[in-house]
């Protein structure tokens, strides 16, 4: 079954078509549609946000379409930057976000963070959503050139000694949070459209 991945990020659409390839899923992203807009993100929690990409592109479509919300979040900075962390900064760029992450956390010891992921699901027969979390420590330099985001500052529990940036795509899509929220789509497709 074909599922639209409401993304036109080439990164996360091949984490998750590599995380699905197993599936009897079909993952595409919007770059067959060039000519759609973006899709709104102003919910304040991941879930919304997936949900209102999702429901965005199912409209104008009509085919199964997933999204997803994801973000970083600071134990020390009340959980910020959550739903805006690719928006955090006004250039909204990696670096940008990155630098401004290493000046509020300067003052703090607690570097305790931890990715989170959101997707929601939309067909004709209704909604779904799941949620992923991978939990680690934000460096203090960043590191590796692989991923993208906050992944050269992001040292997860579950691979000590290496950053998001530093691990293999096969490794990330053992312990990543979207990993964790993509692989409940096989799940989530069955109970709507089985």
């Amino acid at each position: 079954m074909r599922i639209v991945l409401a993304t036109r990020n080439a990164h996360k659409l091949r984490e998750v078509q590599a995380l699905l390839a197993d599936s009897r899923l079909e993952i595409v992203g919007l770059d067959a549609w060039p000519d759609m807009g973006e899709p709104p993100e102003d919910d304040p929690d991941f879930a919304g946000n997936a949900l209102q990409k999702a429901r965005y592109v199912f409209e104008r479509i009509g085919l199964p379409t997933a999204a997803d919300d994801s973000g970083i979040e600071i134990r020390a900075l009340d959980w910020k930057p959550g739903v805006r962390s690719k928006r955090w900064t006004l250039e909204g760029t990696d670096g940008a976000n990155n630098a401004k992450l290493l000046r509020e956390l300067q003052p703090h010891e607690d570097r305790m963070g931890q990715y989170r992921c959101a997707i929601g699901l939309v067909t004709e027969v209704g909604e779904r959503t799941a949620e992923g979390r991978c939990a680690g420590i934000i460096g203090t330099t960043p590191r590796g050139t692989g991923g993208f985001g906050y992944d050269p500052l992001f040292w997860p529990d579950a691979l000590p000694g290496r950053t998001m940036a530093e691990i293999s795509l096969e490794e990330k899509n053992t312990i990543s949070h979207r990993a964790e929220a993509f692989r409940q789509l096989p799940g989530l497709v069955a109970e709507l459209m089985d």
